[in-house]
């Protein structure tokens, strides 16, 4: 049976009246721009998250540069962040003018490893990017002991994180900030793109609100020459319809990961490997496979939509050639061998099985991936 990546109409089907009489709110007060709804959705997620700010942005990259922004960040600042991440973690620290220096993951989780980033630290190093990568925390604690040894301040990538826990604590209450994208097909997306970045931190908040609106606190009277970078009350008001349902939506993706887990056991592939301080949240669930691309190709001809994330690592991106030389076997592995299996809370035990047996079939006779702690660059 067909089986997609994603089904948001599904999640959206469940709470379709509450959209529409939210958006209708939004239409009839002709409040488009920051705003109550904005202002309220801040409260709310800042709640959720365990924080007491939080600053709407328009994307995600927005949330992770501005947060950067605001914290200092500029050029002759090093900010250290992994090789196996999405291309905005980098250009976002890129943007501020300072300089991204990349470290390996670890060969189980695909997380930041604290000990790599003790060894990347120099002089000029400000600040730390760990990037919970998937839907799974880094293991945060040694990494902030590593950061207060340094005085670095640590910016969560919590992008793929929304509501996940470490040790009982959500993400985005772990650094000194984190930054957030609601893009559609996030754990808790919009209906357009959208960001936030949550912090304890009063001032840092009330610089990054800002660096959103020109750089003014009331308006037409800019402090400094900023961005429009705002979140727009439409989305605001779809994401307060959806954050009281994202620890059920949650639930179901974990329901989904372990029925993979059964299913999948003792096929020639690498399943994901939850860390054991880690609630994930399984906004990915990536497995790796020898033959990666063939096996897409197999699955795509049984009707199963994959994807990828991510196939080519950031020192092997043609935008950061000042990479290119670094070398980084177990994020090059990665690259070569993952594959995202469908995934969303609402998939059914038919269509999961479907999925496990269409992979049953496509890798019979075939070869598991090296042992993830000695994998090596293909």
């Amino acid at each position: 049976m067909p089986v997609p990546f994603l089904d948001l109409k599904a999640q959206m089907a469940a709470i379709r009246p509450e959209l529409d009489a939210a958006i209708a709110h939004v239409l009839d007060t002709g409040h488009f721009i920051l705003g109550e709804e904005v202002s309220t959705f801040e409260n709310e997620f800042a709640a959720y998250c365990g924080v007491a700010e939080c600053v709407g942005m328009d994307t995600g990259i927005s949330a992770l540069e501005l947060a950067l922004r605001a914290a200092g960040m500029g050029p002759g600042d090093e900010v250290i962040t992994v090789a196996h991440t999405f291309i905005a973690t980098v250009s976002a620290i890129s943007f501020t003018g300072a300089t991204p220096v990349l470290v390996e993951v670890d060969p189980h989780t695909y997380l930041m490893d604290p000990a790599s980033v003790e060894a990347a630290i120099t002089p000029r190093t400000k600040a730390i990017v760990p990037v919970h990568l998937y839907g799974q925390t880094v293991d945060m604690d040694p990494l902030l002991e590593v950061a207060h040894r340094h005085h670095l301040f640590v910016l969560e990538d919590a992008c793929q994180s929304h509501g996940a826990r470490y040790k009982g604590r959500r993400a985005g209450s772990l650094g000194h900030a984190a930054a957030f994208s609601f893009y559609p097909g996030k754990n808790l997306g919009a209906v357009g793109d959208a960001g936030a970045v949550t912090t304890d931190d009063p001032d840092l908040a009330a610089r990054m609100r800002m660096l959103r609106n020109y750089g003014q606190k009331v308006k037409y009277h800019h402090d400094l020459l900023a961005y429009n970078r705002r979140l727009d009350s439409l989305q605001a008001a779809v994401l307060r319809v959806k954050l009281p349902h994202l620890d059920e939506w949650n639930a179901g993706r974990r329901r989904v990961a372990a029925r993979y887990a059964e299913r999948l056991a003792g096929l020639p592939i690498i399943l994901p490997v939850a860390a054991p301080h880690n609630e994930p949240v399984w906004h990915l669930y990536v497995v790796r496979a020898t033959d990666r691309d063939g096996l897409q190709r197999q699955l795509a001809a049984a009707g199963i939509d994959t994807g990828l994330h991510y196939p080519v690592p950031i020192h092997h991106q043609k935008a950061c050639p000042e990479f290119a030389a670094l070398r980084f076997p177990v994020s090059e592995a990665i690259a070569a061998e993952c594959l995202s299996l469908p995934m969303f809370g609402e998939m059914t035990d038919t269509q999961i099985d479907a999925v496990a047996e269409a992979l049953r079939a496509a890798l019979r006779g075939a070869s598991a991936p090296a042992d993830p702690t000695i994998a090596s660059a293909r």
